[in-house]
């Protein structure tokens, strides 16, 4: 059984590794970029995570929340390298099928975040990171955000992750 940090290292090592095969980029970018600002989102906000097991395997799903999506892995994969509480919650924060983002991202995908423990930290921890980039450089995405920011809010804000919502909301809001 790995220690905490040798299963946060082999998820980062396995992500970087299959968005690398699969030559997914971001803005242009090695992919890494995204997992590495989603990361330090995640890090700074790691105290509102319950124990050091969950910690363990949710700073894991953060490093391999886009693996099923984007780079051609399945559940099974992610299960059989970093555990099945992983393996579910990149399951759960992977799209719907769909011809835009209103349909990949519908009800039963926000259903399935809510009911998988932790998935709603990591996509909170994934959107705070697309905005930041996204006011970093200007992104064409960031107004996509803002339109779409009620709704995200209304499908996964609860009193426990208040203070991301509100770092979220300086980002959203701020011109």
């Amino acid at each position: 059984m790995p220690t905490s940090s040798e299963l946060i290292l082999k998820a980062k090592n396995y992500a970087i590794l299959k968005h690398f095969e699969t030559n997914h980029k971001y803005d242009g970018k090695p992919y890494e970029v995204h997992l590495e600002i989603t990361f330090e989102f995640a890090c700074k906000y790691v105290h509102l995570l319950p124990d050091d097991k969950t910690v363990s395997e949710v700073l894991s799903a953060v490093w391999t929340h886009d693996v099923i999506e984007d780079c051609r892995q399945s559940y099974s994969d992610v299960k059989k390298v970093l555990g099945e509480n992983v393996a579910e919650i990149v399951y759960a924060l992977t799209n719907e099928k769909g011809k835009n983002r209103k349909e990949r991202a519908d009800d039963k995908y926000y259903e399935g975040i809510r009911t998988t423990p932790f998935a709603d930290y990591v996509k909170i921890c994934d959107r705070l990171a697309n905005v930041y980039y996204s006011k970093l450089h200007n992104g064409s995405l960031l107004n996509v955000y803002r339109k779409e920011h009620d709704i995200f809010k209304k499908e996964l804000w609860k009193v426990d992750y208040q203070e991301m919502f509100d770092e979220l909301e300086v980002l959203i809001d701020a011109g």
